[in-house]
């Protein structure tokens, strides 16, 4: 995930570079925190859901709810 991250940062500092002849060494530093972390935090958030999906925390929420409602 991290190499994808470092890839997708990569390409857009590489669009950011070539689509302006003033741009800033502090707009590309910014263009890639911001398009890398997006990506890991994206990826983080995804494993959290997966992990939540498979550890039946959420079965069991709805199963009290259900006993309660009756």
């Amino acid at each position: 995930m991290a190499l994808f991250s470092i890839a997708v940062a990569a390409l857009a500092v590489f669009l950011v570079a070539r689509g302006d002849e003033g741009v800033h060494i502090h707009m590309l530093i910014a263009t890639a925190l911001g398009a890398g972390l997006s990506v890991l935090l994206a990826g983080a958030l995804m494993s959290l859901v997966f992990l939540s999906a498979n550890s039946g925390h959420d079965d069991e929420v709805s199963r009290v709810e259900e006993d309660q409602q009756s």
